[in-house]
């Protein structure tokens, strides 16, 4: 999920998703859009709306179940925690902390590459950050620029859409198929 100061976009805001109500929009990807949202009290939220294409699929339900769930296990420092969800809703979304702060691929596009000690610093906070994630039990398989917010008070990691446990079975990967941003992903063995 997106957090911090995305790259906003035009196009009509939907109306109130739950209880929140959506203020701009911050980021898209591959399962829906992303708004900074306010709560009924005023809190401001980043809310991950799941597209209506794929809200009448069974197994796409099911990885945005498991999606949530993943976000809630490991909410905490490193992460942006979850504040609620609605994975049954006819539109499935989930709400988490709004994080201030633009994402690692958004500072490099702006200003080019980071100085060595920031990028040692940066190092040793996802090191942290995948080291409590993993403490729970959950493989984040998506751990690219995009998915890393720099906030004032260091870096989180965000988006566990194709997240899994440890101990899960590999049949969430379909045998020959790609789960990932190529770019980012392991190298695949290939014999």
């Amino acid at each position: 999920m997106v957090s911090g100061a995305g790259n906003g976009g035009g196009g009509e805001l939907p109306g109130r998703i739950g209880p929140y109500t959506p203020v701009r929009r911050l980021g898209a990807g591959g399962m829906g859009e992303v708004y900074l949202a306010r709560s009924p009290s005023g809190r401001q939220v980043a809310l991950k709306v799941i597209r209506p294409e794929h809200a009448g699929d069974p197994d796409f339900r099911d990885r945005f179940r498991r999606e949530v769930a993943a976000a809630r296990k490991v909410g905490g420092a490193f992460t942006a925690p979850v504040v609620d969800a609605d994975p049954e809703a006819g539109t499935p979304w989930l709400a988490t902390a709004y994080i201030p702060g633009g994402s690692l691929a958004d500072r490099v596009r702006r200003t080019g590459p980071l100085p060595a000690p920031d990028v040692a610093r940066l190092a040793a906070q996802l090191a942290d950050a995948l080291h409590d994630i993993h403490r729970q039990g959950i493989v984040h398989r998506d751990l690219k620029p995009g998915n890393v917010i720099l906030a004032d008070d260091g870096a989180r990691v965000i988006d566990f859409g194709i997240s899994r446990a440890l101990t899960e079975s590999r049949r969430l990967t379909r045998t020959g198929g790609l789960v990932g941003t190529p770019s980012y992903m392991a190298p695949v063995k290939s014999w």
